[in-house]
């Protein structure tokens, strides 16, 4: 039975169909805004998996089709590997949909959305967001939804819901808020500098506004009417919980109050390893069990000693920052590089510099991009004393690396201030404790080393909360372990005057606008303490970039000249770049960059580029080579490509008899320019003789 629901978000019309597409899911729906559309289906697996977390898979697939033009890679159809944008909208729709199903369920849940149709105008993430939501609703796997996302901007001051592609371009911040019937879920954007009252405000705008589409969900579920199916969760064993808690709850205690991380952890390892000795053989195949009752007992000494002792496993105050320290220039050869240290999280940025020939071609549903920065997340295993197969980038690098970007493409000189391509890379050399916000102070402080004119410094922090009942505590720069045992983990990134990216993701049901505004208020002020650490040590860029990054010199011409630079099948071109050693990009504008390792080198190429574009000039002399014998004159190059006639009463102040016995082809000669007359060039040999 097909059904179909529609609601009026944002001016326009956004429907959910269900029944006629890929029936055999669990739950199928098709979302539609405007003419993009995304199939999201969702399958649960009949048989559980014996595993001790939610095995939910989200994949975000775009397909080219979808914007009626075929793949530009070498096979033409979507590579294999999601991405940049399809792995970032997978984590998007993940982080608000995971805390909603029931704790100990353990069916494989597989979530996939599909782009189908794409109008150029309307962005598909938020269709997926609420397609996955709607597709759990009408499934009979047991979730405890629904939630809805909408994407919030600001254009010319005026709020706006899911704007469009062109819209978004031109706003101040752009936003992602997701949401249930009573709070906020989710937030993720970036912001050009905007104030936290601002930032709220367009919050709880978009929450306000996600509401029809909760109400869309709900009368879709009642229409559907699919009955979720039976879930109890795991009874607990409470004699051995009782057991392990009468052995090892005080020890616990003193071990989580170890500040160094590494001690601490191997302090709570020895501490189980006890547990199971003395808990006997008859225990011995039931340690997994056993590890999710310690680890539910860390999480209960954590929060206890927040809610009940008003303290930290580390021993600083709720609002109180660890130790900071900052170097810049550790390395020779990159372009710029810091090592920023905040307690037990270390982040080495290091920058380099290229030309327009080293910006990232990126294919998109709205075409090709071409990217001028780019900021590469890397967390080895080593940074958390781990040992673990190394390979590509994993989904939390990508995401940790987006965040970072967001922060601090906002920035960022023009281009017409400093063309240049700039690359960040983040090592994560330690880590406890949001190693995304250590990377934007780090790569600040690589840019500032680095020369490049950045409009102003960015540092960031996270944030945690604790909450029981009605009892909240905030926690400024959290642990990796009060990450682990909280209710929320809220990254904000600015400079001293606003914002400029912010992520928060939750583990209890809703936050509210009062919680959300305190916990701004909070970051803020430990943001700005960052802030001042870093700038103790550079409060300014360099004055000069680094002697090992290309030297970038730029001139327009005349668009008509282009093919004079390229030459028959880029033959001119290549041979300056060869002889000088340079890199040259044209622009379809006249635009030319030259990049080279020297600035000798950049100049020599220039005055290459210069002699082939050069105008004459009436009144200049100039020395060409006779092109052309004609009864009335000979015709002379004066700059390449570029000729102009001699007639033969200017070759002497005598009567010329005949144009040969003065010159002849391949004479080199000194002419005048006597005038130019639509692109007629009239030249005099005479005119620099005497007389």
């Amino acid at each position: 039975m097909e059904i179909s629901f529609d609601a009026e978000v944002g001016g326009k019309v956004m429907s959910i169909q269900t029944g006629k597409l890929a029936k055999q899911a669990s739950g199928a729906v098709l979302v539609q805004y405007g003419q993009t559309i995304v199939l999201v289906t969702v399958v649960a697996s009949a048989e559980e998996r014996k595993v001790d977390f939610l095995p939910l898979t989200v994949e975000y697939q775009e397909r080219i089709y979808s914007a009626g033009r075929i793949p530009g890679n070498y096979f033409r159809r979507e590579i294999g590997r999601p991405s940049e944008k399809e792995t970032l909208t997978s984590r998007l729709i993940d982080r608000p949909i995971r805390p909603l199903f029931s704790k100990g369920y353990s069916n494989e849940i597989q979530v996939i959305a599909t782009v189908l149709s794409m109008d150029m105008d309307n962005d598909p993430d938020m269709l997926a967001m609420v397609g996955a939501s709607a597709a759990l609703e009408i499934s009979d796997i047991p979730f405890d939804g629904p939630i809805a996302g909408v994407r919030v901007a600001r254009v010319n001051g005026e709020l706006l819901v899911n704007p469009t592609i062109s819209e978004s371009e031109n706003a101040d911040f752009n936003i992602i808020v997701a949401g249930s019937k009573t709070g906020v879920v989710m937030v993720e954007g970036g912001c050009n500098v905007v104030s936290e009252s601002d930032l709220l405000d367009a919050i709880f705008f978009g929450h306000t506004h996600l509401q029809p589409i909760i109400d869309l969900q709900i009368d879709l579920k009642k229409a559907a009417g699919v009955q979720k199916q039976p879930f109890v969760s795991p009874v607990k064993d409470l004699e051995l919980a009782a057991a392990i808690e009468s052995m090892a709850f005080s020890n616990l205690k003193d071990a989580i109050c170890i500040p160094a991380k590494i001690e601490r952890r191997k302090a709570i390892r020895v501490l189980r390893a006890e547990v199971i000795k003395n808990l006997g053989e008859e225990y011995s195949d039931r340690k997994n069990e056993i590890y999710g009752f310690f680890e539910d007992m860390e999480k209960s000494v954590i929060r206890g000693l927040v809610l009940n002792e008003n303290r930290r496993i580390d021993g600083r105050n709720f609002d109180e920052i660890r130790n900071i320290s900052c170097e810049t220039g550790i390395l020779p050869m990159p372009h710029g590089s810091a090592l920023f240290t905040r307690g037990e999280t270390q982040v080495l940025g290091v920058m380099t510099l290229g030309s327009g020939q080293d910006e990232q071609r990126v294919e998109t549903l709205a075409g090709e991009e071409f990217r001028s920065f780019m900021l590469h997340y890397n967390f080895p295993p080593y940074s958390v004393g781990e040992t673990k197969r190394i390979g590509g980038p994993s989904r939390r690098d990508i995401g940790h690396g987006g965040l970072s970007t967001r922060a601090l493409e906002r920035i960022l000189p023009s281009k017409d201030d400093f063309d240049y391509t700039i690359r960040i890379v983040s090592e994560v050399l330690e880590s406890n404790g949001s190693s995304s916000m250590g990377t934007v102070c780090a790569g600040t402080l690589a840019l500032m080393h680095g020369g490049v004119p950045i409009k102003a410094p960015v540092s960031g922090i996270a944030m945690g909360l604790v909450q029981d009942g009605d009892e909240i505590v905030i926690l400024s720069d959290i642990l990796g372990d009060e990450d682990h045992a909280g209710d929320m983990d809220f990254k904000v990134a600015g400079t001293s005057k606003g914002i400029t990216a912010l992520q928060m993701d939750i583990k209890i049901r809703e936050l509210s606008k009062d919680v959300m505004k305190k916990a701004l208020e909070q970051a803020r002020a430990g943001r700005l303490h960052i802030l001042d650490k870093m700038l103790e040590t550079m409060s300014t860029p360099q004055g000069e970039i680094s002697p090992h990054a290309p030297k970038i010199i730029s001139i327009n011409i005349n668009p008509d000249k282009i093919r004079d630079i390229i030459g028959p099948g880029g033959k001119v071109i290549r041979t300056i770049q060869s002889e000088t050693g340079v890199k040259i990009d044209i622009d379809d504008d006249g635009k030319v960059k030259i990049s080279a390792v020297s600035k000798e080198s950049a100049d020599a190429a220039l005055e290459m580029v210069k002699q082939i574009v050069a105008e004459p000039e009436i009144g200049e002399v100039y020395e060409g080579k006779v092109v052309k014998i004609m009864d009335f004159g000979a015709f002379v190059q004066v700059l390449p490509g570029t000729d102009g006639l001699c007639h033969i009463s200017e070759l002497a102040h005598y009567r010329v008899k005949k144009v040969t016995d003065i010159l002849k082809e391949g004479d080199l000669v000194k002419v005048k320019v006597l005038d130019i007359n639509k692109g007629k060039i009239r030249l005099s040999r005479k005119a620099l003789l005497p007389e």
